[in-house]
């Protein structure tokens, strides 16, 4: 779409969005408020239609004050859809994607899908969408009532207006309100007590995992798989890898998305606060202490995801791993067990497997945690992607800071790819925000960047003591050793895991580990 003026103009005494405010439009909704999106549309309105304020259009007449009362019902709209000329969806804002779940779509259904394949008794003649797309005039304040594929009644208020692009429609924007049957009422009930979609805590997609990387593609293709499940998963990545990237996708893959995600940096709590903070209070328990909720239970429905796992204390792993097992908690000085139903997703940025050598991660617990697995590479192990994550993370910062840069010097990206990124994709976002700060220009140069990757100098196969004669560092060495230490004993036992952990020493739970480590399956 052109990056025009904003603009609305008048077919006849019909108003028609073009599309630098179809820009506008979804650049607030992108921002979840609703109304702010409705009152922009009819301010837009009035300055570029009538040329004047919102209280000037009162002593107007009876058909430009009709126009105009019909604009200002769009704040009562919740949902906000906008199709291409062939009524194809190609952005979608809705209130509460619970309704999603009630109806039976999930929120990838929506994108590049027809507007009328979501419903049993929906046509070409009678969708509001399309007929919109056919005459260029708008339709406003119709109510609809259809029936979704499988069998699920819905209602809605709409209006719906074309998109115009040097006076040829390119699509309609339609603002709807869903309105709930008898038989919806206990649904609302369920909803009412929930967080909607965008406010279940997460801000991350699967679509946020940037990558070209092999490696990173099959995470990608096994978090659609993981995410169906329930069981509970073990994320490894040093730090800046993006673990929580990963949690908050495999949630809202799952169909617990519409229920919260709720985080805990175990690292970052004071060991002493960390059983309140997980199992909740009763009144009296300990001096101040209120009848207050711990995070298991207020991710009830959904997903906690305990990142830094390895900080917990011993005596508290056992807590965990009795909670996680048992599926009930007790708050601090209570006499009741309560129920809750959530997918445990927990992270650490040490080796799972020295941590329970070292005993600082039960053995048990970390069976418990691990039914799924996922090992994230480091960024040095991902040079592949460095453009296209700096590619990214221009754009956002094109978007959320007040500055545009264009372009990124070749030296620029020929440092990064040297650079061994020990802060990972963190680190990486951070140096681009840097060079935001420092940028004179809408090019990205090396003065631009911190000094540190400027200067950085790849260290040479001699150097350092950390790295082998053939330049491995010695834990790839060690992890190689180790892998072919595996190949060679399930060669000698014809593939049985028991009898292969058994020539090795180690339990077959942790050989199906390593071997899930190496992709040795």
């Amino acid at each position: 779409m052109a990056n025009e003026p904003t603009q609305v103009v008048a077919a006849g005494s019909t108003l028609v969005f073009k599309t630098s405010l179809l820009l506008a439009v979804i650049n607030v909704g992108m921002s979840y408020n609703k109304k702010q999106a409705a009152r922009l549309v009819f301010y837009f309105i009035i300055m570029q239609k009538y040329g004047y304020s919102e209280n000037a259009a009162e002593d107007d007449g009876v058909e430009k004050q009709t126009e105009l009362a019909n604009f200002k019902k769009l704040s009562d709209y919740d949902n906000i859809l906008i199709t291409d000329e062939k009524g194809k969806i190609i952005f979608y804002d809705l209130a509460d994607l619970q309704v999603l779940r009630v109806l039976g779509f999930r929120p990838e259904d929506f994108m590049g899908k027809h507007i009328t394949s979501f419903y049993q008794d929906l046509t070409e003649e009678t969708s509001t969408i399309m007929s919109v797309l056919k005459s260029g005039k708008p339709i406003v304040n119709i109510r609809q009532e259809l029936l979704t594929k499988n069998g699920n009644p819905f209602i809605t208020i709409n209006s719906t207006f074309p998109i115009i692009e040097e006076d040829k429609i390119i699509g309609a924007i339609e603002f709807s309100k869903h309105l709930f049957t008898k038989e919806d009422i206990q649904s609302l009930d369920k909803m009412a007590g929930h967080k909607v979609y965008r406010k279940n805590n997460t801000i991350y997609t699967i679509d946020d995992m940037i990558s070209n990387n092999a490696t990173m593609i099959n995470i990608k293709n096994r978090l659609q798989r993981i995410g169906r499940t329930h069981s509970t998963v073990l994320i490894y990545g040093r730090t800046g890898t993006g673990k929580e990237v990963i949690a908050q996708a495999i949630h809202n893959l799952s169909d617990r998305f519409e229920k919260p995600f709720i985080s805990l940096n175990c690292g970052a709590v004071p060991p002493t606060l960390l059983e309140s903070t997980l199992f909740g209070t009763t009144k009296g328990s300990f001096t101040g202490a209120e009848d207050a909720p711990g995070l298991f239970e207020q991710a009830d429905g959904g997903t906690l995801f305990l990142d830094e796992i390895n900080s917990l204390d011993i005596s508290l792993q056992v807590k965990l791993l009795k909670a996680i097992e048992e599926k009930n908690v007790r708050r601090i000085g209570g006499k009741k067990n309560i129920s809750v139903n959530i997918r445990v997703i927990s992270a650490t940025n040490e080796d799972p497997e020295i941590l329970v050598t070292e005993k600082r991660l039960r053995e048990d617990l970390f069976y418990r945690l691990g039914i799924v697995q996922i090992d994230l590479p480091p960024l040095k192990d991902r040079k592949e992607d460095i453009e296209l994550l700096v590619e990214h993370f221009i754009q956002f910062y094109n978007s959320n800071m007040n500055m545009h840069i264009a372009a990124v010097n070749t030296e620029v990206l020929e440092c990064f790819k040297r650079y061994d990124w020990p802060g990972n994709i963190r680190e990486l976002k951070n140096a681009i925000e840097t060079a935001y700060n420092n940028a004179v220009t809408s090019e990205i140069t090396l003065e631009d960047i911190p000094q540190r990757i400027r200067k950085y100098r790849e260290p040479t196969q001699g150097e350092g003591a950390t790295r082998g004669l053939d330049g491995r560092s010695l834990k790839d060495a060690v992890e190689e050793y180790e892998k072919q230490m595996i190949l060679h004993e399930l060669t000698q036992s014809n593939g049985v895991m028991a009898e292969a952990g058994r020539r090795l020493g180690v339990s077959k739970q942790a050989l199906k580990y390593k071997m899930e480590k190496y992709n040795l399956r």
